[in-house]
């Protein structure tokens, strides 16, 4: 049985259980081993990532992007 989304309300996840029960809902596809390759190493990479780019930041660099973020977050309200 294949993972059902989150975000569906009580009357989307019972028509989805009916229809997987039934028969009406295709199994989602398998994917191949190239792409999941592709999708392991981007993941990888993703959570280095900015772990990565805060070492190689100077403190101005770090100051500046805060600055620059916060204002971001203070002009939406």
């Amino acid at each position: 049985m294949s993972k059902r989304p989150k975000n569906l309300d009580l009357n989307q996840l019972a028509k989805r259980i009916v229809d997987e029960a039934i028969g009406v809902i295709e199994p989602e596809p398998e994917i191949d081993e190239k792409k999941k390759a592709a999708i392991e190493s981007g993941r990888l990479g993703g959570l280095k990532g900015g772990k990565a780019r805060a070492v190689k930041l100077t403190p101005e660099e770090r100051s500046e992007i805060a600055r620059v973020a916060a204002h971001a977050r203070w002009k939406k309200s």
